[in-house]
């Protein structure tokens, strides 16, 4: 199958949005078309999905617990719904196989994505260096089959793990230059929010530096001036709607307070998301 030309353009447009620059990507993650809209309108410049805000919104524990259908019918209405370039958490993968990661690398560009997020940990201790570099070689290679550059954000949880107690910083290092010689473009270190760390790995990684942040952490701009290119939220997004949901349900079952409901968008504000007509081109 050759590349669409929108889905190319658009690929080339995520990687530029990781050039170094005056402010970092901010990525404020979603889980359906309607979170995917109202982050567009909110001036995103580009979606990226998560993993476990997917999973909570289709009734599934985070962790490649989503059948592989079902995931990429969900990616596919999210980058269905917006005209930005679409990054796609795909946890390990959805798949063991080579056959299985080539297949969720396809449909991915399939659905309309132009990004991706494969990370090397799951269930049990991190994946060994030599197989996810091995993964992410396979990945490289499914997306040129298509001839989009897909953007291979490849995530270590050297430090979220817990692994690496006295050596995450040197395992951090090993596993981005592994990674990033296999075909990665950007390395993305959850767990880390010290300005000096994340300082120093940026000073040693070769690629775009993406951490994940929330609240407690330092602000988009002083990640920016410690070398991060890109700042992703994860599931927090999602944590914080539901957060709002449990609030005004409860004041509603207590005593009849509709008070939560104020500010709300009108139904035809909603209905306006998802106008009739084609999405225009960047």
């Amino acid at each position: 199958m050759t590349a669409h030309r929108g889905s190319v353009t658009k690929a080339q447009h995520f990687h530029k949005l990781h050039d170094a620059g005056p402010t970092p990507l901010v990525l404020v993650n979603v889980w359906d078309a309607a979170s995917a809209r109202v982050v567009e309108e909110a001036g995103a410049t580009a979606i990226a999905t998560s993993s476990s805000a997917v999973s909570w919104s289709l009734g599934f524990r985070d962790g490649d617990h989503v059948p592989w259908g079902l995931a990429m019918a969900a990616l596919g209405r999210i980058a269905g719904a917006t005209r930005l370039p679409v990054t796609a958490d795909i946890e390990t993968g959805y798949g063991r196989t080579d056959e299985e990661l080539r297949a969720t690398v396809h449909a991915v560009l399939d659905e309309g994505a132009v990004g991706i997020n494969i990370e090397d940990s799951g269930t049990e201790p991190l994946t060994d260096l030599m197989e996810q570099s091995q993964r992410i070689a396979l990945i490289r290679a499914a997306a040129d089959e298509r001839g989009i550059p897909l953007f291979i954000n490849a995530r270590t949880d050297t430090y979220l793990s817990g692994q690496f107690p006295e050596t995450a910083f040197e395992e951090t290092l090993r596993r981005a230059e592994a990674y990033l010689t296999a075909g990665a473009d950007g390395v993305f270190v959850p767990g880390v929010v010290d300005l000096h760390v994340l300082h120093e790995l940026s000073n040693r990684i070769p690629a775009p530096l993406n951490a994940l942040a929330g609240v407690g952490a330092p602000s988009p701009l002083e990640l920016h001036d410690a070398g991060v290119r890109r700042v992703s939220i994860g599931g927090n997004t999602a944590k914080a709607a539901y957060a709002k949901v449990a609030r005004v349900a409860k004041e509603i079952l207590g005593d009849g307070n509709w008070a939560g409901l104020a500010g709300t968008r009108s139904h035809d504000e909603m209905d306006s998301l998802f106008a009739p007509g084609p999405k225009y081109s960047l």
